[in-house]
């Protein structure tokens, strides 16, 4: 099996800043000492809400054992070894197969059994959303008129209550999906719920059904936040079908997820591996860590592109040993209908759509942050990618093409 792309662990810049050792002097405050760089409590970014991120760099003369985290920090080159050897003993020990299947059978049963040990209280409230998608101000804003904003794999609710306490338009609907009914009852029964901007409904992205109350072409904004990671990558062309169907002509994805080499990633203990990057967790729910070129792949159709060039060039080849086989024919047997041949050979067609549901790709990226265990004087990486994808405001179907 080939090895994992670890392009974005971002070891091709040799000039990057390398953390000193712990025994470096921790630089001295001085009253002009920026408050992303402050201990003082009257002056230092703890008292924004949300967190202020991105502003904390580590410089060669930097002792990182001096704040809890630091942004936009790469690995060192042995970082890198020990993750390249963490993965290579991950596949070492793939998950049982019995596992596996039973896993990737129901994925909802998993999440329904997280969410009912695992209640609103798990995760905090994503306050941070509107800092880092702007569009989410342009729908919430006064008088920004009649917008749809869809949550897929909203959960108890951690992303869609803080946008409609942050809401100053009267006429935003909020939609707020999961495929695990636990999640979706949690959402109804809390005291926050607003049936007036909010609609919560079990929805699977994957499924050949669009969320109940929604039709082709009607939302502004869909909000995928840490929900694409848990789909087999065999879904992904479903989800981004639906997806496209369901936006507005120029309509956005807000998009944020696992990145490849993250501290989850590295950490995947024995028996959790099931494919390349995929893994299972302890709690039964599946996870997905993305690399930047692979997420630019998928959304910009480009994947699916390649995908549906393979299946076709595979039926061509099997259109041919079809007809080597009837001309090869001794008499004794009847001869073969090619396209009954073609039909148990291509199970899962790419549809004709697919080759036009793509996205522009507003922008996306890695987001890192080191993470400081002072007290253990411990270095722990976390790897983020976050997008904006954009529906195309005109789209070129083939018959348009053809003319």
């Amino acid at each position: 099996m080939a090895a994992p792309d670890i392009s974005s662990l971002g070891l091709s810049d040799p000039s990057l800043p390398v953390s000193p050792n712990s025994s470096s002097p921790i630089i001295e405050v001085s009253q002009n000492t920026p408050p992303h760089r402050s201990h003082d409590p009257a002056n230092n970014l703890k008292r924004t809400d949300p967190f202020q991120f991105g502003s904390r760099y580590l410089l060669p003369s930097d002792d990182p054992f001096e704040f809890n985290a630091w942004d936009h920090v790469e690995p060192t080159a042995s970082d890198v070894a020990h993750f390249e050897s963490q993965l290579a003993a991950q596949r070492a020990a793939p998950v049982a197969d019995f596992d596996r299947t039973r896993f990737n059978a129901d994925p909802a049963k998993w999440w329904n059994r997280f969410y009912t040990n695992n209640t609103s209280n798990f995760f905090k409230d994503r306050k941070w959303l509107q800092q880092e998608f702007s569009v989410l101000q342009d729908v919430t804003r006064a008088g920004a008129g009649k917008k749809a904003l869809l949550e897929v794999g909203a959960g108890a609710g951690n992303t869609c209550f803080p946008v409609l306490r942050g809401n100053e338009n009267e006429d935003l609907m909020v939609y707020a999906c999961d495929f695990s009914r636990k999640a979706v009852e949690l959402i109804r029964g809390s005291d926050a719920y607003d049936g007036d901007h909010l609609r919560a409904e079990v929805w699977d992205v994957a499924s050949m059904e669009l969320p109940p109350g929604l039709v082709e072409g009607t939302v502004d904004v869909v909000l995928l936040v840490f929900i694409f990671s848990a789909l087999h990558p065999s879904q992904w062309g479903q989800a981004v079908r639906n997806i496209w169907k369901l936006l507005k002509p120029g309509g956005e994805v807000c998009f944020r997820d696992y990145g490849r080499g993250d501290l989850a990633q590295v950490r995947m203990k024995k028996g959790r591996w099931m494919e390349e990057n995929f893994y299972i967790r302890g709690d039964g729910t599946r996870v997905y860590f993305f690399g930047e070129d692979e997420l630019r792949d998928i959304w910009s159709g480009r994947l699916f592109q390649i995908d549906a060039d393979l299946r076709l060039e595979s039926s061509d080849s099997n259109v041919r040993d079809a007809s080597s086989f009837e001309e090869a024919g001794d008499g004794n047997h009847e001869s073969t209908n090619s396209s009954s041949f073609l039909e148990d050979k291509s199970e899962n067609p790419v549809p004709e759509e697919q080759r036009n549901a793509f996205f522009e790709i507003a922008s996306l990226g890695v987001d890192r942050r080191l993470l400081i265990n002072r007290h253990k004087q411990l270095k722990m990486y976390r790897c983020w990618m976050q997008g904006r994808f954009r529906k195309p405001k005109s789209i070129n179907t083939n018959a348009e093409n053809k003319g």
